[in-house]
């Protein structure tokens, strides 16, 4: 391998923090986004990290796409699902020869990155730390939470284990994992909540203590964690969410016991909605409900599983999406009928 610094492509909300620490540590690393106004601010005067967890401004080089030179060894891919495809086609001529690329994303896209530079040039994380994109230079880091790394087929080999030194930099608590499948599909069971909360103005903490919202919130969860049932997947728990506890054959205690610890977890954050939220009612843009929900119903379909509450709930994500509902009780109302009649 090459000298090259850590390449992190997308210096938002988790490839800024993790941009910003590992530049504090003394890490070589640099970082691509495409608001060039964002990309100013953290080569000049510094990205500010600010929230309850540290508040610290550092400088940490970064450049648009078209900016870039050179080739790297090691990505971090951190921008939104959609940009996916559009991100590995821009980076695709600075990989080297044996780079691999990092999906600290959420959702599965470890997939589409294997589908096109391969499985062994691809490696899985999960992050589920709490932190917002504010404006350019400025971040909220909300709350710390759990953060993984995994080759996709096996144990870990020697890449692995030193790019999770580095992730220990972020994280202390951080964990390597032979199972990082367990912890994505874990992620996507507890995102389909976060869709639903989604649905109102509501703190994700509100919704997850509302008796009136845990059946919808169960039923989603419950048709994710089928779904990965169905993949051999054995999906893992994480900051309150126990994906056995809305595993078929669970017990309404056990679902009970997991939300009301999301409830617990997320009443300790400064970041008190979701990113789903921010891009309905703040950015005003689509999410990334087609990319990390509508790839769930398509892999459940492939095992002949129905899975009306998440059908529903991508349905009024696009609702809002396109000013047709508004965030309100009212819509999430819409998805408890559902959930009441399967």
């Amino acid at each position: 391998m090459t000298d090259a610094p850590i390449l992190i492509w997308g210096a938002g909300a988790i490839g800024g923090v993790l941009g910003a620490y590992w530049a504090r540590a003394g890490l070589p690393v640099l970082m691509v986004d495409i608001v060039e106004d964002h990309a100013k601010a953290c080569s000049t005067e510094g990205l500010l990290i600010e929230g309850p967890v540290e508040t610290f401004r550092q400088v940490v080089p970064c450049v648009t796409p078209d900016q870039l030179e050179g080739q790297f060894d090691r990505v971090i891919l951190a921008v939104k699902s959609l940009a996916t495809e559009t991100a590995l086609a821009a980076m695709e001529p600075h990989l080297s020869d044996e780079a691999f690329v990092v999906s600290a994303q959420n959702g599965l896209n470890e997939r589409t990155i294997a589908r096109h530079l391969g499985t062994e040039r691809t490696v899985g994380a999960f992050v589920n730390f709490g932190s917002d994109w504010i404006e350019p230079g400025r971040i909220l880091f909300g709350n710390r939470g759990a953060v993984v790394i995994g080759e996709l087929d096996g144990p870990p080999r020697a890449r692995t284990e030193e790019l999770f030194e580095a992730f220990k930099v972020f994280e202390p608590e951080a964990v390597l994992t032979d199972n990082i499948w367990g912890y994505l599909w874990g992620k996507l069971g507890y995102l389909s909540m976060l869709y639903a909360t989604a649905l109102t103005e509501d703190s994700m903490s509100v919704n997850f203590a509302d008796p009136t919202r845990g059946l919808a919130l169960t039923r989603v969860a419950e048709e994710v964690m089928k779904t990965a049932q169905a993949e051999a997947v054995d999906a893992l728990g994480f900051n309150g969410f126990e994906p056995a506890a809305f595993a078929p054959g669970h017990s309404k205690e056990a679902a009970l016991k997991s939300l009301a610890a999301l409830a617990a977890f997320n009443a300790k954050t400064a970041k008190t909605h979701s990113g789903i939220y921010r891009d309905l009612a703040v950015r005003k843009r689509k999410t990334e409900v087609e990319p990390q929900m509508g790839i769930v119903t398509e892999i459940a379909r492939g095992h002949g599983i129905q899975t009306p509450a998440l059908d529903r709930l991508i349905e009024l994500i696009h609702d809002i999406e396109d000013g047709r509902r508004a965030l309100s009780a009212a819509t999430f109302d819409e998805l408890t009928k559902v959930a009441s009649s399967s």
